[in-house]
């Protein structure tokens, strides 16, 4: 499988951005678009989860992308403070979905400063229908924007996380569920930190577990 993974470039608004894309064998597969952590921490497409996360859409059948925002690796222009790269996810999914015209359904997925313009995007897109949020960071991040929320969705943080006290996770989990029609998953894996460090197993099986049980759906 890993060879059918082409390194691609994807028009964007700052310039080309540079992508991984794997295309699904099947007709009318779902897509799903994976983002980022923080280009100014260190953050690129080949970080760790972001690479778990994109072969877990692989494995269950997506045609999936993951994709350097802006000044990452060799994407061209640079850092943008979330701005700049909303409209590169934005960019990205289009180039996704010409690709994959007769999809079944649409996800969008990320990691840490990447699962706030998921959700981002998802506030923009009616099209996307599912979303898995990883490490999300409420207490660096205003997530108010997610009210209502669209669709349903996962959230999966690190029992450990360093970075973000429980009690803003909980909060966020508050608000979320008191919405009508859509249901946000609110996952932990165990001894993980933020980075799930040494959990990747974990994560994995939270991911395959989700994205089995929502993809069956349609």
């Amino acid at each position: 499988m890993e060879n059918k993974i082409l390194e691609i470039f994807i028009p964007g608004p700052a310039g080309r951005l540079e992508a991984k894309y794997y295309k699904s064998k099947k007709i009318t597969s779902p897509i799903a678009l994976v983002l980022q952590p923080h280009p100014q921490y260190g953050g690129t497409m080949n970080n760790k989860v972001v690479v778990d996360t994109f072969h877990a859409f692989m494995e269950n059948g997506f045609s999936v992308c993951r994709v350097n925002f802006r000044g990452v690796g060799k994407s061209d222009g640079e850092f943008d403070n979330g701005q700049g790269e909303l409209a590169d996810a934005a960019a990205a999914l289009d180039w996704l979905e010409r690709e994959n015209f007769d999809n079944s359904q649409c996800w969008v997925a990320g990691f840490s400063f990447g699962s706030l313009i998921s959700m981002q995007l998802l506030m923009r897109r009616p099209e996307i229908n599912r979303f898995i949020s990883i490490s999300p960071q409420p207490n660096v991040y205003d997530f108010s924007f997610l009210s209502p929320c669209p669709t349903s969705g996962l959230m999966v943080y690190g029992k450990k996380d360093e970075l973000v006290p429980q009690a803003q996770i909980n909060e966020l989990n508050k608000r979320l569920s008191s919405q009508k029609g859509i249901k946000v998953e609110f996952e932990s894996v165990t001894d993980a930190n933020h980075f799930f460090t040494k959990s990747e197993a974990g994560l994995k099986k939270v991911l395959d577990k989700y994205i089995k049980k929502e993809s069956a759906l349609y």
